[in-house]
C-alpha cells in the first residue's frame, strides 16, 4: 500500500494513533459536543470537553482495527439514520456475493450521508463496507479528513491544473482501485464530480475512463477490464433533501451570475446539514453487478444510467413536483401514470399526495420566488429519467 499513501485511508495499525489523536482534538471535542449535548456545547464548550473527552475513550480506547471502530459505530449510525428519516429501505443486495468485492457507482445527492446509508444497509445485511472515494476539496477541514481516513475513505484529487499531474493522479487513483478490488475491498465512488443538484443523474464517462488507466498495459480489453470491477450501479433515492434550498440557491446564482462562489466553511455547514436534516423515506437500490459490459467508457456510462434511472425510487414529492412544474405531455401527471410505468414508484393515496403537496408549498415559501423554479427541478427530473429509462425499455 506504500504507493498509495498519498491518498489511502488509514490501515489497521494505524488505527489507534489516529483514534488517541482525535480525542486529544479540541475542535473534534466541540464537533462530537455538538452532537452529545447542543446547548452545553454553545454556551459553556470548555465545561463540555472534559466530559465529552472521557465519554470517546470509554467507547472507543483499545480499538485498533477499522472493522472494530465501524461496528462500534454502527449504533450511533443507525440513531443517526432512524433519528433524520421516516424509514429507510432497499432492493437488490440479493443479487450481490457477500464474499466477493465490488465497485459501486452511486449517484450523489449528499456529501456524506450517501456513502453513509450505502456502507449502513451493507453492514447491517452483512456485507463488508466500502472505502468511499471523496474529494480533497472536503480534506480542507482537518478534523473531518481524520474521521473519514479512519472511515475507510480514500482521496480523489480535483483541481490539478497541469495535464500530466492530472494523468498521474488519475493513474493511481485507477490502479488503487483495482488493488482495491483485486484485495477483496469494496469501493463507493459517485458518478460524476460533485452533487447533483439539479436531480439529474449522468455518469460522466472519464470517471470510467479512469477505472481503466491503469490497465492499459495489462492486455486486458476494456470490457474485460471492467468485468473484473463488478460495477454494480446505486441509485439512492431520498424523499427530501435538507440541502434543496442551498442548492437551488446556488443554481439560482449561476444562472443569472455565471459563477458561485463557496463561502468559506460552506462544505462543512452541507455536510451537518445533510447528516442531521429531514430526509423523509430513503431508498438505495443495489443493481446486478455488470459481467458484460460495453467496450467504450461512454457506453458503459450510459448503461450505468439507464439502469440507475430505472430503479429510483419515486417518492410523492417527486411526482407533486413533476406536476407543478407542468413536465407531463398533457401538463399534469397522476400517480397511477407514473406508477405504472416506473416499478419503483409507490402506490401513493390520496392523503399522501396532499401531504407532499403542503410540504413542497411549506418549502417553497420558505425561499425566495427566484429559486422556486430550480427548486422543484431538482424533485420533478428524477420522474423525467425514470421515465425516459421505461420508454426506452419498452420500445
Amino acid at each position: 500500500m506504500q504507493e498509495f499513501d498519498a491518498i489511502r485511508p488509514y490501515l489497521d495499525e494505524e488505527t489507534r494513533t489516529a483514534i488517541n489523536n482525535l480525542v486529544r482534538d479540541r475542535e473534534f471535542l466541540d464537533m462530537v459536543g455538538r452532537f452529545k449535548s447542543p446547548m452545553l456545547a454553545k454556551w459553556a464548550p470548555a465545561m463540555l470537553r472534559p466530559w465529552v473527552r472521557r465519554w470517546l475513550i470509554s467507547q472507543f480506547s483499545g480499538i485498533d482495527r477499522i472493522e472494530d471502530l465501524q461496528a462500534r459505530l454502527s449504533g450511533y449510525v443507525g440513531d443517526l439514520v432512524n433519528n433524520t428519516t421516516t424509514r429507510v429501505t432497499h432492493s437488490g443486495l440479493e443479487n450481490l456475493d457477500k464474499h466477493s468485492a465490488h465497485l459501486f457507482i452511486s449517484n450523489h445527492r449528499d456529501i456524506v450521508f450517501d456513502p453513509m446509508v450505502v456502507n449502513y444497509l451493507l453492514f447491517m445485511n452483512g456485507f463488508r463496507t466500502t472505502r468511499i472515494a471523496i474529494g480533497d476539496n472536503l480534506l480542507a477541514n482537518r478534523v473531518f479528513a481524520e474521521m473519514m481516513r479512519l472511515n475507510k475513505s480514500f482521496v480523489v484529487r480535483r483541481n490539478m491544473t497541469s495535464p500530466r499531474e492530472m494523468r498521474d493522479a488519475y493513474i493511481m487513483l485507477s490502479a488503487f482501485i483495482s488493488h482495491s478490488i483485486d484485495n477483496n475491498e469494496s469501493i463507493w465512488i459517485a458518478q460524476r464530480e460533485g452533487r447533483a443538484k439539479n436531480g439529474l443523474d449522468f455518469t460522466d464517462p472519464a470517471i470510467i475512463k479512469m477505472f481503466y488507466m491503469s490497465k492499459k498495459k495489462s492486455g486486458l480489453t476494456f470490457s474485460e477490464a471492467m468485468n473484473r470491477l463488478h460495477i454494480v450501479p446505486v441509485s439512492i433515492a431520498y424523499e427530501y433533501d435538507p440541502c434543496d434550498m442551498d442548492k437551488a440557491r446556488e443554481l439560482e446564482t449561476r444562472a443569472r451570475t455565471g459563477e458561485y462562489i463557496k463561502s468559506e466553511g460552506e462544505d462543512t455547514d452541507q455536510i451537518m446539514k445533510g447528516l442531521t436534516g429531514f430526509k423523509g423515506h430513503v431508498h438505495v437500490h443495489f443493481g446486478a453487478p455488470i459481467t458484460d459490459a460495453e467496450d467504450n467508457p461512454k457506453d458503459l456510462a450510459a448503461r450505468i444510467d439507464r439502469e440507475m434511472h430505472a430503479n429510483y425510487h419515486l417518492h410523492t414529492s417527486n411526482l407533486v413536483a413533476y406536476q407543478q412544474r407542468g413536465m407531463h405531455p398533457d401538463s399534469h401527471a397522476t400517480r397511477d401514470s407514473v406508477s405504472d410505468a416506473v416499478v419503483t414508484a409507490e402506490t401513493w393515496s390520496a392523503a399522501e399526495i396532499e401531504a407532499a403537496e403542503a410540504e413542497m408549498e411549506r418549502r417553497l415559501d420558505a425561499c425566495d420566488p427566484a429559486i422556486h423554479p430550480y427548486l422543484l427541478d431538482m424533485y420533478a427530473n428524477p420522474v423525467v429519467t425514470a421515465l425516459e429509462a421505461h420508454k426506452n425499455q419498452t420500445d
